[in-house]
């Protein structure tokens, strides 16, 4: 199947999915917000446009972390590569690299 009868469907999709969440945003900060902060309810629109730009600054519109976070899956294929580089390292370097990490992960020091 080429891949634009693949992408036909999606936008069709997506569009549902982004309606009904500006939706539950919109149903949500009404019912929690007015109440904990005594801040004003907003309409559909506004929901939604919170939702959007909340998406834009927090998370992207991508199923992957932002650029430069690690996610979930960010070392499962680094595992053997370091087992490897470990086996591979004289004892004076597996001191040096335990060393190395105790001073990264010391925090400032106390002086």
């Amino acid at each position: 199947m080429p891949r634009n009868k693949k992408m036909f469907p999606f936008p069709f999709l997506i569009l549902p999915i982004v309606l009904l969440a500006g939706l539950i945003v919109m149903l949500l900060w009404n019912a929690i917000m007015p109440v904990a902060i005594h801040a004003s309810t907003l309409n559909y629109w506004q929901a939604l446009g919170l939702f959007i730009l909340s998406k834009i600054l927090f998370g992207g519109f991508r199923g992957r972390p932002p650029v430069g976070r690690g996610g979930p899956g960010m070392w499962r294929n680094r595992g053997w590569q370091l087992r490897e580089k470990w086996k591979n390292m004289s004892d004076e370097e597996k001191e040096k690299f335990r060393e190395a990490m105790r001073q990264r992960c010391r925090g400032p020091r106390q002086e």
